[in-house]
């Protein structure tokens, strides 16, 4: 039998007056849309039914195209994107591409005989150097909006939202020259990815050239990458490394475990992205935070801006990292 609605225990979930929930909950007007969201998140989050009366129809399908779900990193995203998008009254389609499985351009083309409002792009094919962009000159000749996180093409007439990756790799190596660290490596993804040539040009423009010579290992964006490039740069004498990812950042803590290795007595380590739980890894990851919550609202924000028709600037939008510390990082022994 499904409990009573409680107004008490809905605006004290939504941090809302009980009038306002009144109004969301009769089919009032005169409730902004982000409030709305809110008591209604509330009475999902709280176990109740929606009443039948706030069943409304959808303004429209938004498909997300991600490369996979593996990386929490991902997922963090979706997440918000779906919040934001619901919010706005648009049903989110979640499309992840695996290995053997749908290509980005096979799943665009499915969405598109959906009928999508628009499309989400998060670390596609604009990310990398190698793919041809004109996909997405093809896809904006057709009239559908969309914006891209993560990855930069000047070639695209499109918004891009991005993290400041290379001030993401200068943050990190300067924290470990701060502990004493001067011989610091990075493992970071293929450069042919913009987000990865982007660090690693932060990275060597914080260190004097002769000290970054040979301490960068191009890997997969992986725990099973970062070990690889872990133990090539550990046998090099590294005593700080910084990773392209957090996932990266635990498979080199693994390898300099398997050497006897104390993580951060003898090796300091970076991660990047500060994805959900990496705080209660063990160590607690020291890593440079991608602003996930404010890039994936800007991309919503400028994606149904084009959906009305008002004019969006075609540029890129730069969020700024920050160094989160934890115990993963000391003074270099």
């Amino acid at each position: 039998m499904t409990s009573p609605l409680r107004l008490t225990d809905i605006a004290a979930q939504a941090q809302v007056s009980e009038a306002t929930v009144s109004r969301v909950l009769n089919g009032k007007p005169g409730v902004a849309a982000g409030t709305r969201h809110k008591v209604l998140a509330a009475l999902d989050l709280l176990g109740y039914e929606r009443p039948v009366r706030l069943k409304r129809r959808s303004n429209g399908l938004v498909g997300l195209l991600i490369p996979e779900l593996t990386n929490p990193i991902f997922p963090a995203f979706a997440q918000v994107i779906e919040q934001a998008l619901a919010g706005h009254g648009y049903t989110p389609v979640l499309c992840t591409q695996t290995p053997g499985g749908a290509t980005e351009d096979e799943l665009v083309e499915q969405l598109e005989e959906r009928g999508v409002t628009g499309i989400v792009f998060l670390s596609g094919l604009h990310a990398d150097g190698h793919a041809d962009p004109a996909r997405y000159q093809r896809l904006a000749a057709r009239g559908v909006p969309f914006v891209l996180i993560n990855g930069f093409n000047e070639q695209v007439n499109a918004p891009f939202i991005s993290p400041d990756d290379r001030a993401a790799a200068d943050i990190a190596v300067r924290h470990l020259q701060d502990l004493g660290h001067r011989r610091i490596g990075l493992a970071i993804g293929p450069t042919r990815y913009v987000p990865s040539a982007r660090k690693e040009q932060g990275f060597l423009a914080a260190l004097p050239e002769a000290e970054a010579d040979g301490l960068i290992q191009r890997t997969l964006f992986t725990v099973e990458g970062g070990h690889a490039a872990g133990i090539a740069l550990l046998d090099r004498g590294c005593t700080g490394i910084v990773c392209g990812s957090d996932p990266m950042a635990l498979g080199v803590i693994r390898a300099a475990r398997e050497r006897g290795l104390r993580v951060p007595q003898d090796v300091s380590v970076v991660g990047f992205d500060d994805s959900p739980l990496i705080a209660f890894t063990d160590p607690p990851l020291t890593t440079v935070r991608q602003p996930v919550r404010a890039m994936a609202t800007a991309a919503v924000g400028a994606l149904l801006e084009a959906v009305s028709g008002t004019p969006v600037q075609r540029t890129e939008y730069i969020f700024q990292p920050e160094l989160v510390v934890r115990g993963s990082t000391a003074q270099v022994p």
